[in-house]
């Protein structure tokens, strides 16, 4: 159905004159006399009639009537909702549960306003793709290449670096400890199926274990947080890793132990993606509420994020 058509149809219907709707669509009075007359034809219907004190809806212009309007208002939310400025911010975070979906929650706290759609694409290239092509807005990703091997009018900024903490279970040797090195797990088991090769977040803890001598393994079946954390509070072996913002919940018989690591912390560098042609407003603040930050001295990274 011709939209236009629609659009003058609802204009006549207002103003109760066609010369009127002309006025207020800015438009001749023929081509609202033709827009009419090819709706009419359209739906087999005359939806008015004229007098010479102006335009009268018929009956099946009555009825017709709050359809149309209905066809306007779907227009415009179909078009808001793919319109910079308009449409709602998409942001892709590597999980709901972890450090990215806590910036993202902070941002909107502070910008009660904005509109957010969050997403969760599976690994950095897919979130790259999606930058570049326009369906997502920005992204949060650790990356392993330099901001410069980032492709044409893509940029990146480090916004947030979140400390690595190791989970065990009560009967582990390293449970009762407050804090840890890095160092001290040398020679540790390191249970992490959901570490996928070729992914971003691999690609760091493979890096740590080999920068301090301990073990990710990844055999298994991933099933999932919950499997995971009945397996490492029944184990004496196994540990895993958690970050800091992480939100885990056990039950309380599994008497988990979350603990910080120290001299050097290692950090997972959470970094954001995001087109620099994009005009989107919201896409603006969320850069200056998020800023950019600089490794500090006593930090680890793998070299990759240096």
């Amino acid at each position: 159905m011709d939209l236009d058509a629609v659009r003058t149809f609802v204009a006549v219907a207002d103003a109760g004159q066609f010369r009127e709707a002309a006025l207020a669509l800015s438009v001749t009075q023929q081509a609202v006399s033709k827009r009419v007359a090819a709706l009419e034809k359209d739906l087999g219907a005359r939806l008015f009639t004229r007098t010479a004190r102006g335009a009268h809806l018929t009956v099946d212009g009555q009825v017709f009537l709050p359809h149309a309007r209905d066809l306007l208002r779907a227009e415009e939310r179909a078009a808001a909702s793919v319109r910079p400025g308009r449409r709602a911010l998409r942001v892709d975070v590597i999980g709901r549960r972890l450090a990215p979906a806590d910036l993202v929650r902070d941002f909107h706290r502070a910008h009660p306003e904005t509109a957010l759609d969050v997403v969760t694409l599976f690994d950095a290239d897919a979130a790259l793709a999606a930058v570049r092509s326009g369906t997502i807005d920005a992204s949060f990703r650790a990356l392993t290449l330099p901001v410069r091997q980032l492709p044409d009018g893509i940029e990146a900024a480090r916004v947030h670096d979140e400390p690595v903490e190791l989970l065990t279970g009560p009967a582990h040797p390293l449970a009762a400890a407050r804090t840890l090195t890095p160092a001290q797990l040398a020679g540790h088991r390191i249970w992490m199926p959901g570490n996928v090769a070729g992914t971003e977040w691999a690609a760091f803890y493979d890096d740590l274990a080999a920068a301090f001598g301990f073990t990710i393994e990844v055999t298994g079946p991933q099933f999932g947080t919950e499997p995971l954390l009945d397996t490492i509070a029944d184990s004496a072996l196994l540990g895993t890793f958690v970050g800091e913002q992480t939100r885990v919940v056990w039950p309380a018989d599994h008497d988990l132990r979350r603990i910080p690591l120290h001299d050097p912390t290692p950090v997972y560098p959470h970094s954001l993606i995001w087109r620099a042609d994009n005009p989107h407003p919201a896409l603006t603040a969320l850069r200056a509420h998020l800023g950019t930050i600089r490794p500090g001295r006593e930090t680890w990274t793998p070299k990759w994020a240096q």
